[in-house]
Protein backbone atom coordinates (compact mmCIF):
# COMPACT_ATOMS: atom_id res chain seq x y z
CA UNK A 1 0.00 0.00 0.00
CA UNK A 2 1.32 3.55 -1.02
CA UNK A 3 1.79 6.02 1.49
CA UNK A 4 -0.19 9.65 1.17
CA UNK A 5 2.25 12.35 1.21
CA UNK A 6 0.75 15.60 2.50
CA UNK A 7 1.90 19.05 3.61
CA UNK A 8 5.01 21.30 3.35
CA UNK A 9 7.43 20.50 6.24
CA UNK A 10 9.57 23.26 7.36
CA UNK A 11 12.53 22.44 9.74
CA UNK A 12 13.52 24.85 12.33
CA UNK A 13 16.63 25.52 13.46
CA UNK A 14 17.38 27.05 17.18
CA UNK A 15 20.53 27.60 19.19
CA UNK A 16 19.88 27.72 22.56
CA UNK A 17 16.41 28.57 22.49
CA UNK A 18 16.79 31.09 19.41
CA UNK A 19 15.01 30.44 16.36
CA UNK A 20 17.41 30.97 13.65
CA UNK A 21 16.05 33.58 11.07
CA UNK A 22 15.75 30.86 8.02
CA UNK A 23 13.35 29.13 9.81
CA UNK A 24 10.84 32.03 9.41
CA UNK A 25 12.36 32.53 5.39
CA UNK A 26 11.23 28.40 4.32
CA UNK A 27 8.21 29.22 6.34
CA UNK A 28 6.88 32.43 4.19
CA UNK A 29 7.93 30.37 1.33
CA UNK A 30 6.60 27.36 2.34
CA UNK A 31 3.04 28.90 3.16
CA UNK A 32 3.65 29.98 -0.99
CA UNK A 33 3.73 26.50 -1.89
CA UNK A 34 1.45 25.05 0.51
CA UNK A 35 -1.07 27.57 -0.86
CA UNK A 36 -0.74 26.79 -3.84
CA UNK A 37 -1.37 22.88 -3.24
CA UNK A 38 -3.71 23.27 -0.91
CA UNK A 39 -1.80 21.67 2.00
CA UNK A 40 -0.90 22.81 4.92
CA UNK A 41 2.75 24.11 6.54
CA UNK A 42 4.10 21.59 9.01
CA UNK A 43 7.33 23.14 11.07
CA UNK A 44 9.25 21.50 13.95
CA UNK A 45 11.50 22.44 16.16
CA UNK A 46 13.82 20.55 18.23
CA UNK A 47 14.23 22.73 21.48
CA UNK A 48 15.66 23.14 25.05
CA UNK A 49 11.80 23.19 27.38
CA UNK A 50 9.94 26.64 27.83
CA UNK A 51 11.01 27.79 24.23
CA UNK A 52 8.06 30.56 22.20
CA UNK A 53 7.66 28.72 19.10
CA UNK A 54 4.03 30.76 18.87
CA UNK A 55 5.92 33.11 16.44
CA UNK A 56 6.36 30.30 14.07
CA UNK A 57 2.53 29.47 13.78
CA UNK A 58 1.93 33.16 13.52
CA UNK A 59 4.41 33.89 10.96
CA UNK A 60 2.81 30.84 8.61
CA UNK A 61 2.78 27.56 10.15
CA UNK A 62 -0.37 25.83 10.79
CA UNK A 63 0.64 22.86 12.63
CA UNK A 64 4.48 23.11 14.60
CA UNK A 65 5.54 20.12 16.23
CA UNK A 66 8.05 21.04 19.51
CA UNK A 67 10.04 18.31 20.52
CA UNK A 68 11.31 19.38 24.24
CA UNK A 69 14.66 18.31 25.75
CA UNK A 70 17.53 20.32 27.07
CA UNK A 71 19.56 17.75 25.05
CA UNK A 72 18.93 19.59 22.36
CA UNK A 73 21.28 22.42 23.42
CA UNK A 74 24.05 19.97 22.51
CA UNK A 75 24.16 20.07 18.67
CA UNK A 76 24.97 16.38 17.88
CA UNK A 77 23.38 15.65 14.37
CA UNK A 78 22.84 12.05 14.89
CA UNK A 79 20.37 12.52 17.86
CA UNK A 80 18.38 15.55 15.53
CA UNK A 81 18.25 13.24 12.83
CA UNK A 82 16.91 10.47 14.40
CA UNK A 83 14.04 12.35 16.30
CA UNK A 84 13.24 14.45 12.50
CA UNK A 85 13.20 10.45 10.71
CA UNK A 86 11.15 9.29 13.08
CA UNK A 87 8.63 12.34 12.86
CA UNK A 88 8.41 12.66 9.50
CA UNK A 89 7.98 8.63 8.95
CA UNK A 90 4.87 9.35 11.18
CA UNK A 91 3.54 12.72 9.46
CA UNK A 92 5.18 12.17 5.63
CA UNK A 93 5.06 15.20 4.46
CA UNK A 94 5.37 15.54 0.67
CA UNK A 95 7.71 18.33 0.68
CA UNK A 96 10.55 19.08 3.54
CA UNK A 97 12.32 22.36 3.38
CA UNK A 98 15.57 23.21 5.32
CA UNK A 99 18.51 25.74 5.46
CA UNK A 100 21.34 25.51 4.02
CA UNK A 101 23.29 26.70 7.45
CA UNK A 102 26.50 24.74 8.39
CA UNK A 103 24.28 22.94 10.70
CA UNK A 104 21.71 22.05 8.09
CA UNK A 105 23.59 21.43 5.32
CA UNK A 106 25.36 18.62 7.47
CA UNK A 107 21.46 17.14 9.30
CA UNK A 108 19.48 17.30 5.77
CA UNK A 109 21.79 14.68 4.15
CA UNK A 110 21.20 12.23 7.02
CA UNK A 111 17.64 12.59 6.77
CA UNK A 112 17.15 12.24 3.22
CA UNK A 113 19.40 8.72 3.00
CA UNK A 114 17.07 7.15 5.72
CA UNK A 115 14.00 8.25 3.93
CA UNK A 116 15.57 7.10 0.39
CA UNK A 117 14.56 10.00 -1.44
CA UNK A 118 16.69 12.92 -3.02
CA UNK A 119 18.10 15.49 -2.08
CA UNK A 120 18.80 19.04 -4.02
CA UNK A 121 21.14 21.33 -2.10
CA UNK A 122 21.59 25.27 -1.81
CA UNK A 123 18.28 25.96 -3.74
CA UNK A 124 17.85 29.91 -4.23
CA UNK A 125 14.04 29.45 -5.59
CA UNK A 126 11.54 27.18 -5.26
CA UNK A 127 8.47 26.84 -7.27
CA UNK A 128 5.19 24.30 -7.77
CA UNK A 129 4.68 22.47 -11.32
CA UNK A 130 1.07 23.73 -12.47
CA UNK A 131 0.89 20.45 -14.31
CA UNK A 132 1.45 18.06 -11.66
CA UNK A 133 1.93 20.25 -8.59
CA UNK A 134 5.34 18.40 -8.07
CA UNK A 135 8.18 20.62 -6.22
CA UNK A 136 10.65 22.90 -8.94
CA UNK A 137 13.76 23.05 -6.97
CA UNK A 138 16.01 26.06 -8.25
CA UNK A 139 19.96 26.26 -7.79
CA UNK A 140 23.06 27.91 -9.46
CA UNK A 141 24.92 25.69 -11.30
CA UNK A 142 28.37 25.59 -13.60
CA UNK A 143 30.41 28.16 -11.29
CA UNK A 144 26.55 29.85 -10.70
CA UNK A 145 26.40 30.36 -14.57
CA UNK A 146 23.10 28.47 -15.27
CA UNK A 147 20.29 27.95 -13.05
CA UNK A 148 19.13 24.35 -12.84
CA UNK A 149 15.65 23.22 -12.54
CA UNK A 150 14.98 19.98 -10.72
CA UNK A 151 12.38 17.81 -9.96
CA UNK A 152 12.47 14.56 -7.22
CA UNK A 153 10.75 11.24 -8.46
CA UNK A 154 10.62 10.41 -5.16
CA UNK A 155 8.95 11.36 -1.98
CA UNK A 156 9.20 13.56 0.13
CA UNK A 157 10.54 15.98 -2.22
CA UNK A 158 14.04 17.54 -0.24
CA UNK A 159 16.08 20.96 -0.16
CA UNK A 160 18.15 22.56 1.62
CA UNK A 161 17.54 26.54 0.94
CA UNK A 162 20.27 29.36 1.17
CA UNK A 163 19.90 31.87 4.07
CA UNK A 164 18.31 35.36 2.87
CA UNK A 165 17.07 33.80 -0.22
CA UNK A 166 13.35 34.86 0.78
CA UNK A 167 11.86 37.44 2.90
CA UNK A 168 9.97 37.12 6.32
CA UNK A 169 6.37 36.79 6.52
CA UNK A 170 5.01 39.89 9.36
CA UNK A 171 3.94 38.77 12.24
CA UNK A 172 -0.27 38.05 11.94
CA UNK A 173 -1.62 37.76 15.53
CA UNK A 174 -4.73 36.83 14.25
CA UNK A 175 -3.51 33.20 12.67
CA UNK A 176 -4.73 30.24 14.70
CA UNK A 177 -2.57 27.03 14.60
CA UNK A 178 -1.58 24.31 16.70
CA UNK A 179 1.16 23.15 18.70
CA UNK A 180 2.07 19.26 19.56
CA UNK A 181 4.23 19.04 22.18
CA UNK A 182 6.37 16.06 22.08
CA UNK A 183 9.02 13.84 23.40
CA UNK A 184 11.72 13.23 22.18
CA UNK A 185 12.36 9.66 20.24
CA UNK A 186 15.81 9.36 21.04
CA UNK A 187 17.87 11.05 23.77
CA UNK A 188 21.30 9.39 23.41
CA UNK A 189 23.20 7.62 20.88
CA UNK A 190 26.35 5.23 22.23
CA UNK A 191 28.49 6.23 19.01
CA UNK A 192 28.98 10.19 19.31
CA UNK A 193 29.42 12.60 22.29
CA UNK A 194 29.66 16.26 21.71
CA UNK A 195 32.11 16.70 25.08
CA UNK A 196 32.15 21.13 23.83
CA UNK A 197 30.88 23.90 21.31
CA UNK A 198 33.84 26.59 21.44
CA UNK A 199 30.94 29.01 20.81
CA UNK A 200 33.97 32.23 20.63
CA UNK A 201 35.00 30.16 17.67
CA UNK A 202 31.68 31.14 15.83
CA UNK A 203 31.17 34.26 14.05
CA UNK A 204 27.61 35.20 12.32
CA UNK A 205 28.80 36.94 9.46
CA UNK A 206 25.35 36.98 7.46
CA UNK A 207 23.31 39.14 9.91
CA UNK A 208 26.38 41.80 10.13
CA UNK A 209 25.53 45.02 8.81
CA UNK A 210 29.23 45.85 7.76
CA UNK A 211 31.42 42.97 6.70
CA UNK A 212 35.50 43.53 6.10
CA UNK A 213 36.70 40.77 3.83
CA UNK A 214 40.20 40.09 2.64
CA UNK A 215 41.24 37.83 -0.29
CA UNK A 216 44.69 36.58 -1.93
CA UNK A 217 46.31 39.97 -1.77
CA UNK A 218 46.25 39.61 1.90
CA UNK A 219 50.07 38.25 2.27
CA UNK A 220 50.13 36.55 5.50
CA UNK A 221 47.68 34.98 8.77
CA UNK A 222 49.10 37.40 10.60
CA UNK A 223 47.76 40.06 8.65
CA UNK A 224 43.86 39.71 9.04
CA UNK A 225 44.70 41.96 11.97
CA UNK A 226 44.86 44.87 9.79
CA UNK A 227 41.29 43.40 8.66
CA UNK A 228 40.02 43.34 11.49
CA UNK A 229 41.50 46.48 12.59
CA UNK A 230 39.45 47.83 9.50
CA UNK A 231 36.28 46.22 10.67
CA UNK A 232 36.12 47.09 14.19
CA UNK A 233 36.60 50.66 13.49
CA UNK A 234 33.15 50.36 11.44
CA UNK A 235 31.54 47.82 14.49
CA UNK A 236 31.59 45.43 11.45
CA UNK A 237 32.46 41.37 10.93
CA UNK A 238 35.42 40.49 9.21
CA UNK A 239 34.98 37.77 6.65
CA UNK A 240 37.15 36.18 4.14
CA UNK A 241 37.31 34.48 0.34
CA UNK A 242 38.21 30.65 0.10
CA UNK A 243 41.51 30.79 -0.78
CA UNK A 244 42.33 32.22 3.04
CA UNK A 245 40.02 29.32 4.38
CA UNK A 246 41.78 26.50 2.47
CA UNK A 247 45.26 27.84 3.29
CA UNK A 248 44.07 27.84 7.20
CA UNK A 249 44.11 31.77 7.66
CA UNK A 250 41.00 31.95 9.23
CA UNK A 251 37.63 30.00 10.07
CA UNK A 252 35.37 28.42 7.57
CA UNK A 253 32.95 30.62 9.94
CA UNK A 254 34.24 33.90 7.75
CA UNK A 255 33.86 32.72 4.49
CA UNK A 256 32.23 34.52 1.77
CA UNK A 257 30.91 32.67 -1.36
CA UNK A 258 28.77 29.89 -2.93
CA UNK A 259 30.26 27.54 -0.80
CA UNK A 260 30.40 29.75 2.49
CA UNK A 261 27.96 32.23 3.57
CA UNK A 262 25.76 34.41 1.38
CA UNK A 263 25.61 38.03 3.13
CA UNK A 264 23.85 41.31 2.24
CA UNK A 265 25.44 43.77 4.36
CA UNK A 266 24.89 47.23 4.11
CA UNK A 267 28.46 47.46 3.36
CA UNK A 268 30.75 44.90 1.84
CA UNK A 269 34.51 46.07 1.90
CA UNK A 270 36.51 43.71 -0.61
CA UNK A 271 40.34 43.80 0.23
CA UNK A 272 42.70 42.40 -2.31
CA UNK A 273 39.71 40.03 -3.74
CA UNK A 274 39.50 39.41 -7.50
CA UNK A 275 36.44 38.95 -7.29
CA UNK A 276 35.68 35.12 -8.97
CA UNK A 277 31.97 34.34 -9.31
CA UNK A 278 31.66 31.89 -6.42
CA UNK A 279 32.75 34.96 -4.05
CA UNK A 280 30.73 37.48 -6.22
CA UNK A 281 27.58 34.57 -5.80
CA UNK A 282 27.90 35.34 -1.74
CA UNK A 283 28.22 39.32 -1.46
CA UNK A 284 27.26 40.64 -4.83
CA UNK A 285 23.60 41.48 -3.56
CA UNK A 286 25.13 43.85 -1.00
CA UNK A 287 23.63 47.22 -0.13
CA UNK A 288 27.27 49.22 -1.32
CA UNK A 289 30.47 47.22 -2.18
CA UNK A 290 33.82 49.05 -1.81
CA UNK A 291 36.45 47.54 -3.55
CA UNK A 292 40.60 47.50 -3.03
CA UNK A 293 42.77 45.98 -5.63
CA UNK A 294 45.99 46.73 -7.37
CA UNK A 295 44.33 45.23 -10.85
CA UNK A 296 41.58 47.47 -12.39
CA UNK A 297 40.77 45.29 -14.56
CA UNK A 298 39.25 42.94 -11.79
CA UNK A 299 36.51 41.51 -12.03
CA UNK A 300 35.34 42.63 -8.42
CA UNK A 301 34.74 46.21 -9.88
CA UNK A 302 32.07 45.19 -12.11
CA UNK A 303 29.91 44.96 -8.83
CA UNK A 304 31.57 47.68 -6.79
CA UNK A 305 29.69 51.21 -6.13
CA UNK A 306 33.22 52.45 -5.37
CA UNK A 307 36.62 51.43 -6.10
CA UNK A 308 40.20 52.60 -5.47
CA UNK A 309 43.28 51.27 -7.52
CA UNK A 310 45.76 50.37 -4.75
CA UNK A 311 47.91 48.07 -2.71
CA UNK A 312 45.29 47.24 0.67
CA UNK A 313 48.26 47.77 2.57
CA UNK A 314 48.23 51.25 1.91
CA UNK A 315 45.01 52.22 1.11
CA UNK A 316 43.52 50.32 4.77
CA UNK A 317 45.83 51.97 6.78
CA UNK A 318 44.32 55.26 5.68
CA UNK A 319 41.00 54.25 5.89
CA UNK A 320 41.31 53.64 9.58
CA UNK A 321 42.91 56.32 10.19
CA UNK A 322 40.00 58.53 8.43
CA UNK A 323 37.50 56.51 10.43
CA UNK A 324 39.40 57.26 13.84
CA UNK A 325 39.94 60.65 13.53
CA UNK A 326 36.61 62.00 12.13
Amino acid sequence: MNKEYKGVFVFAEQKFGKIHRVSYELIAKGRQLADKIDEPVICAVLGPKDMDVQELILKGADIVYYIEDEIFNNPEEIIYSKNIIHLLEKINPEICLFGATSFGRSLAPRVAAALKTGLTADCTGLEIDEEDNKLIQIRPAFSENILAHIKSSNMPQMSTVRYKEFDEDPVDSSRKGKVIREKPYITEYNLVKVLEELEHQDVNISEAKVVVSAGQGLKSKEDFKLIKELADALGGVVGSSRPLVDEGYIQKSHQVGYSGNRVKPKLYIACGISGAPQHLAGMKDSERILAINTDPSAPIFNVADYGIVGDIYEIVPKLINKIKNK
